[in-house]
């Protein structure tokens, strides 16, 4: 896998940088942005030529928007001037980044508006290869995502890893299950000795079929929310009333029941209580174990004084996905998780773009979801895979040898090196 870091860019060199600026116009946590700034500045202070690309929303729900308040925020953090051009497979797009000064930046439109992104489509990667000669892949976030933007555009050009990328991998890899003996055994944790407990909540499929399957494996407590706990309540026979199942719930019910019968492995905390918010909006606090009204939708939960003790004496936690609707005012789970690990700040991660924003704390955070959860558990992302393949066929330079390719690892090597 090629570095940017690496790369001594050249005046006039043309490149895609694909990044994971996944933000809405409020922009209320630019983290995702922010990581990018510093290639991007490299890039023009050499005289290189950007086209950016990102996403946000989705074309499946209408949810995609124009990107120009990102070039505003973008001008002003980087202290010159970034173009929004609102098309990106277009002949005027493919003339618009030919005629890029040497150090110009501009952002091109939303990958998202086209629904042939998030399928990966390969004509739509072969389009948006146009608009340059090489590619810098960023977006810690979407790591995990074959969309076009993202591994497609590495079929087409030579592509280096950005230091934004590379550098969210390393700061996980000490919370990753090889880095210690794994939970089950009782082994060393980045907070610490003594046991692990993972939170999954949200409403992302990957938060069930990545996360519950691979955290259970590796942690002694898993601390369903959201969809994922929905979907545990649902196949083990409780009612749950309309509670959220989530773009996959077929998917994610097999899942489910493939770790519930699972033996060994993580506990798995179901409450006795749960928080279900009624037509009229009115919270009741329910016991489980009575159901939930078809009319009522869970919306959070208590957590047992069982979970709570071992949430103080945790060696690592992760919180991936807020446990209960935190945004709509349910913080109930939230809470109790955070009050538990006030004394340990160092020894608990937040995962996710969202978590990251909506939660109160200033300990170690990640801004990757299901890009963080698939690292952690699989030890590589997709996009990690494709880099180190595109490396290995591609030579943007044929008549110099390379000298800024590291060797691809199986287990987290892809993004993780002695450099």
């Amino acid at each position: 896998m090629r570095l940017l870091a690496d790369h001594t860019p050249a005046p006039g060199e043309r490149w895609i940088y694909s990044a994971g600026f996944n933000a809405g116009p409020a922009l209320a946590d630019t983290g995702r942005i922010d990581v990018e700034l510093a290639d991007l500045a490299r890039l023009s202070d050499a005289g290189a030529r950007t086209a950016l690309l990102s996403h946000q929303g989705s074309a499946k729900d209408g949810s995609a928007r124009h990107l120009d308040y990102l070039a505003d925020y973008l001008t002003r953090r980087l202290g010159r001037p970034v173009r929004y051009l609102p098309e990106n497979t277009t002949a005027r797009a493919r003339i618009w980044a030919r005629e890029l000064e040497p150090g110009g930046i501009a952002l091109f439109g939303n990958t998202r508006l086209d629904p042939g992104e998030e399928r990966g489509d390969p004509e739509l990667a072969r389009a948006l290869a146009g608009l340059g000669d090489r590619v810098a892949i960023g977006g810690f976030s979407k790591a995990h995502r074959r969309h076009a933007s993202n591994t497609g555009l590495l079929d087409h050009l030579p592509g280096w890893a950005a230091a934004g990328l590379v550098g969210e991998a390393r700061a996980l890899d000490p919370w990753a299950a090889g880095a210690g003996a794994g939970a089950g055994a009782g082994g060393g944790t980045a907070g610490g000795d003594g046991p692990s407990v993972a939170v999954l909540g949200g409403v992302k499929p990957e938060k069930t079929l990545i996360g519950l399957r691979g955290l259970t494996r590796t942690h002694h407590l898993v601390i369903p929310g959201g969809v994922v706990l929905n979907t545990l309540l649902a196949v083990t026979g409780h009612r749950i009333g309309r509670s959220e199942l989530g773009s996959d719930p077929e998917g994610c019910a097999r899942a489910a029941r493939e770790v519930l019968a699972r033996t060994g492995g993580a506990g798995i905390h179901l409450p006795r209580v749960v928080v279900a918010a009624g037509p009229d909006g009115t919270l009741r606090h329910l016991p489980l174990d009575r159901g939930v009204p078809d009319d009522h939708t869970i919306v959070d939960f208590e957590v047992q004084p069982g979970a709570i003790e071992l949430l103080r004496r945790a060696g690592r936690v992760l919180v991936a996905g807020t446990p209960g609707r935190h945004a709509e005012g349910n913080r109930h789970a939230a809470a109790a998780v955070l009050a538990a690990r006030a004394h340990a700040p160092g020894g608990t991660l937040l995962l996710g773009g969202d978590t990251v924003a909506e939660l109160p704390w200033d300990g170690p955070r990640s801004t990757g979801g299901g890009s963080a959860l698939q690292y952690l558990v699989e030890g590589t992302c997709a996009v990690f895979e494709a880099l180190a393949a595109n490396a290995a066929r591609t030579d943007p330079r044929p008549h110099q040898p390379r000298t800024d390719q590291i060797p691809h690892q199986s287990r987290r090597g892809a993004a993780h090196d002695d450099r």
